[in-house]
């Protein structure tokens, strides 16, 4: 008979002889029931009958040849464990394991003799590689990996010789036969720290997105070198030209010639100093020093410098809502944003460019901020090109300039924990709006 008093899983299966556990002792102590758990249903198409039927979990198995299920305890000295059932996760709740063709990346899993016991979906559609044609077949046969230089990579590695502590295989880019580029890292599973290798694990990754990074980088290095180039021939030219020919000209010629020399370093000391706020905001190292600013004023200071340039005054409308919070900013971070919002405006909208500060709710737990709106009369921009405005190197209907000049704004917005967004001005052109949070240093609160 079973005995219980815990769990189903805790209870035990004796022999026919086995004696009953006696009653706990003590005065008025009364014997606790006997619990039997519930007796699973058999899989459908299953037979059991006869002596040597083996035990479903939770029936008693009686006999010397009858097989212990889990979580049982045969007494019969021939009594082998058997694992039945589907495999289950580990952890709490427990629940099915992981489909590996579910997971992203490729995933190959080789046995102790180095043959595919796994090779999921991703790794087929990244290797070219029908799943039935790499299980069973040795590592080097289905995956004939090579490096850069040629040599075959798994000879060269060699997963089941060598020292006894290796761990695995580093990330690394690696050639399959026809060229095909592939990102390859290895983790070898052993029974103990310098036991013999198990199982070896291979993680497969496509390169589209390193190459989508390359080709990024390569287009910021030719767009740099063509900005660059353009400046330093006006300034290499003229140079050249006045040290050759000084006495030729005149004062005036002379004057007009070094004017030209300082807008075009004044261009490459901009273009550097992009190239600057580029790195430091893709590697989050952007510094922002705060201290009060008037923003209104920092307007007022862009729009002249905009009318002296030769825009009409009429070209600009400002409107200052009262009531401003007081700003903590980087002046020249504010200067930046600014001055990029209204060259946009000038350059490639029309009509009236009109930049309206106000107060405002800067974040959801209500903390006052300033925000900035700039509209033109322009065309606008496209719908479908709403969404790549604050990218690297895009560019409107009209050519000119990097490209870099709104990834760097939404860059700065956002280190002084701000948010900007683009949309259509009442008007029809592009409205850019900024939102800076008051942002008081935290030994002034």
């Amino acid at each position: 008979m079973t005995v219980g008093t815990g769990s189903p899983a805790q209870s035990r299966s004796t022999g026919t002889h086995a004696p009953e556990p006696p009653p706990a002792a003590g005065h008025g102590a009364t014997p606790e029931p006997s619990r039997v758990p519930e007796q699973a249903p058999t899989p459908p198409g299953t037979e059991i009958s006869g002596a040597h039927a083996p035990a479903t979990p939770g029936t008693e198995a009686s006999g010397a040849h009858a097989p212990a299920t889990p979580g049982t305890e045969a007494s019969g000295a021939h009594a082998p464990a058997a694992a039945t059932g589907p495999a289950v996760d580990p952890r709490p709740g427990g629940g099915p394991g992981i489909d590996p063709d579910e997971l992203p990346d490729g995933l190959v899993v080789a046995d102790e003799a180095g043959r595919i016991i796994c090779f999921n979906a991703a790794a087929a559609r990244i290797t070219a590689v029908p799943p039935a044609a790499a299980l069973g077949r040795l590592l080097d046969e289905a995956l004939p990996l090579e490096d850069l230089k040629g040599s075959r990579w798994w000879p060269l590695t060699d997963p089941y010789g060598g020292l006894a502590t290796r761990r695995g295989q580093p990330e690394r880019n690696l050639l399959l036969p026809g060229g095909r580029e592939v990102l390859v890292s290895a983790r070898y599973v052993r029974a103990h720290p310098t036991g013999p290798v198990r199982r070896v694990v291979v993680s497969l990754r496509g390169t589209e997105a390193r190459r989508r990074t390359e080709r990024s980088h390569a287009e910021l290095i030719a767009t740099v070198a063509h900005e660059l180039r353009s400046p330093l021939t006006s300034v290499k030219g003229f140079t050249a030209t006045l040290l050759d020919k000084w006495e030729r000209f005149t004062d005036d010629q002379k004057r007009l010639m070094l004017e030209t020399v300082d807008a075009d370093a004044g261009r490459i000391k901009r273009l550097i100093a992009e190239l600057l706020d580029i790195s430091r905001i893709d590697s989050g190292r952007l510094e922002v020093r705060r201290q009060p600013v008037d923003i209104a004023a920092a307007v007022g200071r862009h729009v002249h410098a905009h009318t002296t340039g030769g825009q009409s005054p009429d070209r600009f409308f400002v409107r200052v809502r009262p009531d401003l919070p007081e700003l903590w900013a980087d002046p020249d971070k504010i200067d930046q944003i600014l001055g990029n919002l209204l060259e946009n405006a000038v350059r490639h909208g029309e009509g009236t460019v009109t930049i309206e500060v106000a107060p405002t709710t800067a974040t959801t737990d209500g903390e006052k901020g300033t925000e900035v709106t700039v509209s033109d009369e322009g065309p606008g921009i496209p719908e479908e090109s709403m969404g790549r405005v604050f990218t690297r190197f895009w560019r409107g209907s009209k050519r000119g300039g990097t490209g870099l000049g709104l990834y760097i704004v939404k860059g700065v917005v956002e280190a002084h924990g701000g948010t900007i967004t683009v949309g259509r001005g009442p008007r029809g052109g592009a409205e850019f709006r900024f939102i800076l949070p008051v942002g008081t240093p935290a030994h002034l609160l």
